[in-house]
């Protein structure tokens, strides 16, 4: 029974680690597509510094750039079965079947690192280089918020392989003690098969053996 009770505590651990894989798994893709809108808009404030563009020729790159910032800013209110991904909190993550738990860092999207950077504007050459050097800095960040959410997948990955190996450990240990042999038994059951038949076969013949003696006698 207590062997069973660890059974299942180590299943219920290891569908909490499974879905904290997924989450981070889910904020790694959300970040990578904010690392390719930062790339642009990194893009966006180069060009926009080019002497030979028109104040008109920087406000078209100023929507995109907004329109970039409006994406990653929304991303940032984005949660995964209602807990959010990116409001920078660290998550417990039970890691096994007595309740010890695993720091999984948080990312935080509205930090001022990327909210400055978001909120730039490149219309004018000023502007711009501000931009640049705002979104440089954006990039840098996500570098080591994706670095944070790798860590924790690889740390995650090894508590579900330490938690399988676990489950298959006791699993085989409990059915030691609570499942059939079924060579041993079915060894037995043919030996004591054969020794009712051997048993029966030798009481039959002792029954005739009297029979045998009254017809000689007559």
């Amino acid at each position: 029974m207590k062997l069973n009770a660890q059974l299942s505590n180590i299943n219920g651990a290891s569908n909490n680690v499974s879905n904290a894989i997924s989450f981070n798994q889910t904020q790694d893709g959300y970040l990578a597509n904010v690392s390719t809108a930062l790339t642009r808009m990194s893009e966006l404030s180069v060009e926009a510094q080019d002497v030979t563009k028109t104040t008109s020729d920087r406000q078209l790159y100023q929507q995109e750039f907004t329109s970039l910032g409006s994406y990653i800013n929304d991303v940032s209110t984005k949660s995964f079965n209602g807990v959010s991904l990116f409001d920078g909190s660290t998550l417990n993550v039970t890691t096994d079947g007595s309740g010890d738990t695993f720091a999984n860092a948080g990312v935080n999207l509205a930090a001022s690192s990327y909210t400055t950077a978001t909120g730039d504007n490149i219309s004018s050459v000023s502007g711009a280089q501000q931009a640049l050097k705002d979104v440089t800095t954006a990039i840098s960040q996500l570098a080591s918020d994706r670095s944070t959410v790798g860590t924790n997948e690889e740390t995650l990955g090894y508590y579900s392989n330490q938690l399988s190996t676990l489950t298959n450990n006791i699993s085989a240990a409990n059915s030691q003690i609570s499942d059939v042999d079924v060579a041993t038994e079915s060894t037995n059951y043919a030996r004591y098969n054969i020794l009712v038949q051997s048993g029966t076969a030798m009481l039959a013949q002792a029954n005739s053996m009297p029979q045998s003696v009254l017809r000689l006698l007559s």
